[in-house]
């Protein structure tokens, strides 16, 4: 079996340890490995074994190596991307800095794997809440073509990063013990036993700009314009674990049954759909699994075709690092690393 030089960037962060953890879980065939970080350069980390030094990016960083896993944030993905990807390493970045390039394939391998072809030398991992969404839409949209999406996500803080469950935690710590919550740094407002309905900045047009990542990346990725999609994205003080209540419109009559048959089938998909016995998809389940759990599928009284569905996923798992790796395993598999 042919072995690889896989470069992490961001080796530190949730994201990055996820990375690493996953690697060796999955036993993707690894040969070199470097770990690139900026402020934990020096550190050593146990990788199956061995120590790996964290290294600084630097011009040769990327030579010699087949692949890279990037979570290191847009900015730093827009400067170094392009470079790794001259040097003749494949990119899989978990960040949003290339999603929207018409030249760089948005993939999610449950979804469209044949797209990883296209790559010019990076390759985009979309917005862990929509991965998670479109894992579930795929097989219905082959059944019945979906028309409309309308989605209100439920966010855990793991997706703003180590700082914000950080902040949640010590929050509900002086909650509980009869004090005043300390400040809010990493958002608006105290986290804590509290939903707020903003992720990221406000556009123009009054949504976020988290709500516009979710239509425009599931309808790059599903590969039909004429899917309509809106979105409200909540940041709720879940630790580990998107939830998302989805209401769809399809073109076809599906009853719910069907709904659970077609999901039943569909690959990292899990069906969890039993009312009567209380049992349905919830975040502290789905923490540190694999699988897109769904269920509450009913069929929408008030339109002709529509289901709702309450589809829920770890954030940092399936969301961001796993995403990348299965994307990693279908480059080797195809020959194309």
């Amino acid at each position: 079996m042919k072995k690889f030089n896989v470069v992490v960037l961001g080796a530190t962060g949730a994201v990055g340890i996820e990375f690493r953890k996953i690697l060796l879980e999955r036993k993707f065939p690894i040969d070199r490995i470097r770990f690139l970080g900026s402020t934990t350069v020096g550190n050593e980390i146990d990788f199956g074994g061995s120590k790996v030094r964290v290294e600084p990016v630097t011009d040769d960083c990327f030579k010699g190596f087949h692949l890279a896993l990037f979570s290191a944030g847009a900015d730093i993905s827009r400067k170094v991307a392009k470079r790794a990807a001259e040097s003749g390493c494949v990119v899989v970045d978990n960040s949003s800095a290339w999603r929207m390039d018409p030249d760089v394939p948005l993939v999610v391998p449950e979804v469209n794997p044949g797209d990883v072809k296209k790559h010019k030398g990076i390759i985009a991992n979309p917005n862990c809440s929509t991965i998670q969404m479109v894992v579930a839409l795929k097989p219905i949209h082959d059944a019945a073509v979906i028309r409309r999406v309308v989605v209100s996500t439920y966010q855990a803080v793991s997706g703003t990063g180590i700082k914000a469950i950080q902040e949640c935690m010590d929050q509900a710590t002086d909650i509980v013990n009869g004090k005043p919550a300390r400040e809010a740094r990493v958002y608006p407002y105290q986290i804590a036993f509290n939903a707020i309905p903003q992720i990221d900045v406000f556009l123009e047009n009054g949504y976020t700009k988290e709500e516009m990542k979710m239509v425009h990346e599931t309808v790059k990725i599903m590969g039909d314009a004429s899917i309509k999609v809106t979105a409200t994205t909540v940041r709720i003080p879940a630790i580990y674990g998107h939830s998302e209540s989805v209401n769809i419109e399809t073109g076809k009559k599906l009853t719910a049954d069907r709904v659970r048959e077609i999901l039943r089938k569909a690959p990292g998909v899990v069906v969890q759909d039993d009312p009567g016995k209380k049992e349905y998809p919830m975040a502290i389940n789905a923490a540190g699994k694999d699988g897109v759990f769904v269920g509450r599928i009913r069929e929408d009284e008030s339109i002709e075709n529509g289901i709702n569905m309450w589809i829920v996923s770890d954030n940092i798992r399936k969301g961001a690092a796993l995403n990348a790796i299965q994307i990693a395993e279908v480059l080797a598999r195809e020959g194309l690393i």
